[in-house]
């Protein structure tokens, strides 16, 4: 399959490379990283042999289905950084909306899944490296374009049973343009306020009963929002809690498994 940049992409001078097949391309990019790299460069394949997701869950990716990263030299702190995370959401989103003619409605999940119906059909991974320049992030978007693993704790789709006619290069110059655009609103996380504003429009589960697992503590509420820092708010019995981080079961979607 041949990748290739979109226009806006190109404009703002960012590289690809891509690959028939890779093992990770997270891992192509820390590696890359490590040996002096230092982007903006992106990293395409329609073949993932050994993707992960958070707490190195294996991320399936069959022939067909689009896996990337891009690799970006930050001007912030490791906790700004995080949210990074939910510019590469609303970036992912935007790509869908453009190749599928809004056919569907796509939800964010925090911290880091895309839904529809309830179901997930994209998974995000951002890590940060220190270089001697200053922090990098490694940003890592994989999408069920053709198939979706079936074997899994949680409910997943593809866009193909979605009905919607696209393949992995197509979305791809989508998603390398709208990444342009909102890393550039995101802004090294000065404009998180309104990369802020612009998720919870999108965010599954507002307002809705909530529960976050960390292990063994379980947290039950409603889902409120999410703060300046992009941590999660829960409230109870009129208290509030914030978590930075565990899995998330809200309604069908997740009665069977975190995401």
């Amino acid at each position: 399959m041949g990748f290739a940049l979109g226009p806006r992409a190109r404009a703002a001078e960012y590289r690809l490379v891509s690959f028939e097949s890779a093992g990770s391309t997270n891992a192509e990019a820390l590696a890359r990283l490590r040996a002096g790299e230092r982007g903006p460069l992106w990293l395409a394949t329609a073949h993932q042999t050994a993707g992960h997701g958070r707490r190195q869950r294996a991320w399936i990716s069959p022939p067909g289905n689009l896996a990337c990263t891009v690799i970006e030299m930050l001007q912030t702190d490791q906790a700004q950084a995080a949210t990074l995370g939910f510019a590469a959401g609303l970036a992912l989103e935007a790509a869908l909306r453009q190749v599928s003619g809004d056919a569907v409605s796509f939800r964010l999940k925090w911290p880091n899944d895309l839904l529809v119906n309830g179901a997930k059909l994209a998974g995000i991974l951002i890590e940060a490296e220190a270089t001697p320049e200053g922090l990098a992030a490694v940003a890592g978007i994989g999408v069920n374009v053709v198939a979706a693993p079936e074997d899994t704790p949680y409910p997943a789709v593809s866009l193909k049973a979605l009905g919607i006619g696209t393949d992995a290069p197509t979305l791809f110059a989508a998603l390398s343009d709208a990444w342009a655009e909102w890393f550039a609103l995101w802004d090294h996380g000065r404009g998180f306020a309104a990369i802020r504003a612009c998720w919870l429009a999108r965010a599954a589960g507002v307002g809705q009963p909530i529960e976050v697992r960390q292990g063994e503590r379980v947290i039950e509420g409603v889902f409120e929002t999410i703060d300046e820092a992009g941590r999660l708010v829960v409230s109870r019995g009129g208290e509030a809690t914030t978590v930075a981080a565990g899995d998330v079961y809200f309604g069908a979607a997740t009665s069977a498994g975190a995401a």
